[in-house]
């Protein structure tokens, strides 16, 4: 997985194709697009080749990899803001279970990977 993500195709096909109705084109690019993504929000990489063999498939793992981006973003920019809450009010404990929780059920590697360095840089703090 590239350290640097750019979920803004994935996000436009799955506008195009979950909202918009669109259908699905199975093209190399879009393969790879899906194939690349779900490694990027935690699906296997044997359980994303399954996936791509068909087309209900293939749209099943565009549908998973964009509530994983969506879901994921959303919990934990909910979690931050109310970490730095109790951060600015000097409730430590409090911030760092945010990250916990967030940890918990995270599975998105980029935002666990956010919630971690946010509980290690609470390491020095009372």
């Amino acid at each position: 997985m590239s350290d640097e993500l750019d979920w803004d195709s994935i996000r436009a096909l799955a506008r195009r194709v979950l909202h918009n109705g669109e259908p699905l084109t199975l093209t190399d690019d879009v393969k790879a697009l899906l194939a690349r993504t779900a490694t990027e929000v935690g699906i296997g990489g044997a359980d994303a080749a399954r996936a791509l063999a068909t087309e209900a498939g293939a749209l099943d793992l565009l549908r998973e990899s964009s509530r994983r981006i969506g879901e994921g973003s959303d919990r934990l920019m909910d979690a931050l803001y109310r970490a730095k809450r109790y951060r600015l009010a000097g409730d430590f404990d409090s911030a760092r279970q945010e990250m916990r929780n967030v940890l918990a059920v995270e599975v998105v590697p980029h935002y666990r990977k956010i919630a971690e360095s946010q509980l290690k840089g609470l390491d020095d703090e009372p």
